[in-house]
């Protein structure tokens, strides 16, 4: 199954976190199919620059968003 998740990026204490699609048999900070966005959570408002056509296409062939990419995604009004 293909979803669309966040690789943890960064230093210790100082997250930054990169959406990307990847089969979820692959380690969370492994191998991933295509990058699709950032996510810094340490800025103040957050960060959260995502590519909306190519999320689209994904969930369009079947990726399933994890329920923290899903908040992500509603915020930026990519799914509604």
């Amino acid at each position: 199954m293909v979803k669309i998740r966040l690789r943890r990026m960064g230093a210790k204490r100082a997250p930054f976190y990169r959406v990307v699609v990847a089969d979820s048999k692959y380690p969370r900070d492994g191998r991933f199919i295509e990058e699709i966005g950032t996510y810094n959570p340490m800025t103040e408002p957050a960060e959260i620059n995502i590519d909306a056509e190519k999320a689209a296409k994904w969930i369009a062939n079947g990726a399933q968003p994890t329920d923290t990419v899903k908040d992500l995604f509603k915020k930026n009004g990519i799914i509604k």
